[in-house]
């Protein structure tokens, strides 16, 4: 019982953290076309694309997936550290606020 009871738990925060950093765009009522992005561009059934803002995509019949690529850091001095964007990476670094060329300890990153 303490086992399903584990793994009901890893599951529930598992799915917690995967919905928080995706989302889904549904397609317009009988679009046969393919899917229409925010930008206003199309995109075919079953492909995928990475865009700008580091999101990973996709598009199906149901509409538009997309996903972030990029994994928030958690669990650092947030009064001595700052978070840096590296957006060509899509990828988060946490460094000192007075002393930028050396990085803080984190815990670990979600997303």
């Amino acid at each position: 019982m303490k086992s399903f009871l584990g793994l009901l738990l890893v599951v529930a925060i598992s799915v917690r953290l995967c919905n928080g950093a995706c989302y889904v765009m549904p397609n317009a009522a009988g679009e046969s076309r393919g899917c229409e992005d925010s930008d206003g561009m199309m995109h075919e059934f079953n492909s995928n694309w990475k865009t700008e803002n580091c999101l990973s995509c996709s598009c199906s019949r149901a509409g538009i997936n997309c996903c972030s690529l990029v994994s928030t850091p958690f669990g650092y001095d947030e009064v001595k550290c700052k978070e840096v964007f590296h957006k060509e990476s899509c990828t988060i670094t946490v460094v000192e606020k007075d002393n930028p060329t050396k990085t803080c300890q984190i815990k670990g990153a979600v997303g």
